[in-house]
C-alpha cells in the first residue's frame, strides 16, 4: 500500500462532513443515550462509514477510476456492504440522542414535513425501492453512460453518491421495514422476497459482463489501466465481482431478516423514529 494511500485523490467535503460528522454524532449519542446498542452494532456501524470514506476519499479512488474491477468493488462498498452494516447496526436512536440541540429541530421539522415524508414512502415502497436498486446499476454500467460517467468530474460524484444514498435508502427498508405498515411481522417475508428478486438481475447483469467476449468499458483504455493485466481480464474481475459478492449480499441480508424475523416477539413493534425532538 502506498504511503499517500490515505490522502484524498479528490477531496469532497461533503464526504467528509458527513461521514466524520456521522462518526462524531454517533459517539456523542453512544454517551447520552439511555440505552446503549451492543458491541456488534457500535462496530456494524463505524466499519460501515469508514468504508464508504476510504472508497471514496483515498487514493482507492482514484485506481477505481483506472481500474474496472477496482471500480465494481467500489460500487460493492457504496451500494451494498457499506449501506448494508450502517442499516444493520439500527443507528437511528443513538444518531438522534447524539445530534446537538441546535440542529435538532431543525432537522426534525424538515423530516416531518408532508412533501418530505410523502417522497419517503414514495421510494421506500417494496417494488419502487426493489426497481431503482437494480435500475441504478445497469443504469450507471451502460457502455456509453459509464463512459461519460467517468471522463465527466461532477457526473462521477452524482454516480456514487446515488449509489450510496440508494443503498442506504434500500437496506433500510429492508432492515426495519417500510412507512405506514404497523404491523411490521407481515412485511419480514416480503423483505426477503424483495431481496431474491433484486439477486437475479444483479446475477444476469454480472455474468454478462465477465462472460462477454467483446471488450464493453474503453474508457479504462482511454484512461489507461495503473495495472498490467489486459482488457479482458479486468473486465472479467469486474463482472465475477457484479456477479457473485453482489449477489451474496442479497444472501446476508436475508439471512439479517430471517434472524429478525425469529427472534421478533413483540406483534406491534413501536415506530422507527429518524430524529425525535426532546421535550
Amino acid at each position: 500500500m502506498p504511503s499517500n494511500f490515505f490522502l484524498p485523490y479528490e477531496f469532497s467535503p461533503a464526504v467528509l462532513a458527513l461521514c466524520l460528522g456521522g462518526l462524531v454524532v454517533y459517539l456523542r449519542g453512544l454517551y447520552r443515550a439511555p440505552v446503549r446498542p451492543g458491541f456488534g452494532r457500535i462496530i456494524a456501524f463505524i466499519t460501515g462509514t469508514l468504508l464508504i470514506y476510504v472508497v471514496m476519499q483515498t487514493r482507492f479512488d482514484y485506481w477505481s477510476q483506472h481500474m474496472f474491477f477496482i471500480h465494481r468493488l467500489q460500487h460493492l462498498v457504496l451500494h451494498h456492504l457499506g449501506p448494508f452494516l450502517i442499516a444493520l447496526s439500527g443507528p437511528a436512536s443513538v444518531l438522534a440522542a447524539g445530534t446537538p440541540g441546535p440542529l435538532r429541530r431543525p432537522l426534525a421539522a424538515v423530516w416531518r414535513r408532508p412533501s418530505v415524508q410523502h417522497c419517503y414512502r414514495i421510494i421506500q415502497q417494496p417494488v419502487i425501492a426493489g426497481l431503482l436498486f437494480v435500475g441504478l446499476i445497469y443504469f450507471w454500467l451502460l457502455p456509453d453512460i459509464h463512459f461519460y460517467a467517468m471522463l465527466n468530474r461532477h457526473l462521477y460524484a452524482l454516480m456514487n453518491w446515488s449509489m450510496a444514498v440508494d443503498g442506504l435508502l434500500f437496506w433500510w427498508m429492508i432492515m426495519h421495514g417500510w412507512p405506514g405498515v404497523e404491523h411490521s411481522h407481515r412485511p419480514y417475508a416480503w423483505r426477503i422476497v424483495v431481496l431474491f428478486l433484486i439477486t437475479l438481475p444483479q446475477i444476469v447483469i454480472g455474468a454478462y459482463i465477465a462472460l462477454s467476449g467483446k471488450s464493453l468499458y474503453s474508457i479504462y483504455a482511454v484512461c489507461g489501466r495503473i495495472w498490467p493485466i489486459s482488457a479482458a481480464v479486468d473486465q472479467q474481475y469486474g463482472g465475477l465481482i457484479t456477479w457473485i459478492p453482489a449477489a451474496m449480499m442479497s444472501l446476508f441480508g436475508m439471512l439479517a431478516v430471517l434472524y429478525r424475523w425469529l427472534h421478533s416477539n413483540d406483534p406491534v413493534p413501536a415506530k422507527n423514529h429518524v430524529l425525535s425532538v426532546s421535550t
